[in-house]
């Protein structure tokens, strides 16, 4: 039986780990797009993450299993090799391709220039090779953050860190010297409900307090908003931590350190103001509890400078053609990973991961979603294998004009980026762009 799995982040990789698990006489190809596998891990973990990062390692021992074969470099869609196409070459598909874009706020002015989603930051400093803005912090002394989530407080760590911290990751040599040259004193991270309610961990949080030259601020009163702030006892116990970290910092003395990190609540974005013809500052409506854990405006209004914005209140999941797709939650309708046309089965169709259940979980929240799909996948596999299927599909793939990068091809982007950063006196430094990733792959050094 020969199975596509398309995505080789943490769902594509844990999907093909169960397959193979699961059944002995399994064969899995795991396409990407990218030249590159691992997906988020790679390209969404923040750089000095690197315990976080040292996933790969757990996913490179999937892909180089006997039955996995990754194949780099192969869109699934127009442009690419279209979905009913490759139902052809395979007894059955596994979409695994995330969430791709990002959740908008809908407010006047967020196009502004300076206002940005997290999700293009974080590209830009990942080195992924579809990024193609720069320039995020020049002329930035002030910087806002819309978001309570993990990756708000991700890119406020990012933008506190000194070239000192980053240097040691694989940040790209153009972000880490624009980050160096960073002018950046004051980051404010916003959230429009209580710290309760807000979605980071307790690890994450933490390490803000941690950060060389940086203060963190938090307003007591505005923490006092929230009724489970005042008797956190009922609270779990993640929530609760936060609380109990929050209320550290609140009561701590003020420290006259270079940066500041202000935690600000309870405040919803209403409009991004001008200033030249780019963002200057933020308006914010005042909220308060409704009582059914959502929030009311107050008509109070707050406007905080800056002249940088990061959007970070989501991913959602976008339709991949030849699939069906529900915009109202961003996923592909299925039963236990069985893609669901018109409320029936699709044969030989599956999806795993968030395009299956939304973009909630941690890293390992897709390996029981993954497991389930497998599961679903080899119930059905008499009904799934063709007797007349033999062709390696690989073959056809280079027959259409498609030549993937097997998993030598991405050995050797390895083999350049570790160059590279020998070169800059520095580890390991991630290739930026397609045109620098498909010539070492190919082995070019043009």
């Amino acid at each position: 039986m020969r199975v596509a799995v398309v995505g080789s982040g943490p769902s594509g990789c844990y999907t093909a780990q169960s397959l193979v698990q699961l059944n002995p006489e399994v064969l899995v190809d795991v396409l990407d797009r990218l030249p590159c596998p691992y997906g988020l891990v790679r390209y969404g973990v923040a750089p000095d993450h690197e315990k976080i990062k040292s996933l790969q390692n757990n996913l490179r021992t999937v892909l180089e299993h006997d039955r996995v074969r990754f194949l780099g470099g192969v869109g699934i869609g127009p442009g690419g090799v279209l979905a009913a196409r490759l139902r052809e070459l395979y007894d059955a598909v596994v979409y695994c391709v995330g969430a791709a874009t990002d959740r908008h706020l809908g407010i006047p002015g967020e196009d502004l220039p300076g206002s940005w989603s997290a999700t293009e930051f974080v590209s830009w400093y990942s080195a992924h090779p579809d990024a193609t803005a720069d320039g995020f912090t020049t002329g930035v002394r002030s910087a806002v953050v819309i978001g309570v989530g993990n990756v708000a407080v991700d890119v406020t760590r990012i933008l506190a860190r000194g070239v000192t911290e980053l240097s040691p990751t694989d940040m790209p040599q153009t972000a880490l010297t624009a980050l160096a040259a960073s002018r950046v004193t004051d980051i404010h991270m916003v959230g429009r409900r209580g710290p309760s309610q807000a979605r980071f961990t307790t690890k994450e949080l933490r390490e803000l307090g941690g950060l060389p030259d940086t203060e963190v601020d938090v307003q007591a009163e505005e923490l006092a908003l929230d009724p489970a702030y005042l008797d956190p006892s009922a609270l779990p116990a993640p929530q609760r931590r936060n609380v109990e970290v929050l209320r550290g910092w609140a009561d701590a003395v003020r420290q006259d350190a270079p940066r500041r990190i202000a935690l600000r609540f309870f405040l919803r974005p209403v409009e991004l103001l001008t200033d030249g013809g780019r963002v200057g500052a933020v308006r914010f409506e005042r909220t308060t509890p409704d009582g059914r854990g959502g929030v009311i405006g107050t008509g109070q209004f707050e406007e905080i400078q800056a002249q940088l914005v990061l959007r970070s209140v989501g991913y959602l999941g976008v339709p991949l053609e030849g699939l069906p797709f529900d915009p109202a939650t961003g996923t592909v309708p299925h039963l236990a990973g069985r893609v669901l046309r018109e409320g029936t089965v699709s044969p030989g169709e599956y999806v795993a991961g968030w395009i299956k259940r939304g973009p909630t979980g941690v890293i390992g929240t897709n390996r029981p979603c993954a497991k389930e799909t497998a599961t679903s996948l080899l119930e059905d596999a008499l009904t799934l294998v063709a007797e007349d299927r033999h062709e390696d599909p690989l073959t056809v793939l280079r027959a259409w004009g498609v030549d993937p990068v097997e998993w030598t091809g991405w050995q050797a982007i390895e083999q350049a980026e570790a160059r590279l950063g020998a070169s800059l006196g520095r580890r390991v430094v991630k290739l930026p762009d397609w045109q620098s990733l498909m010539n070492a792959a190919h082995g070019s050094t043009d």
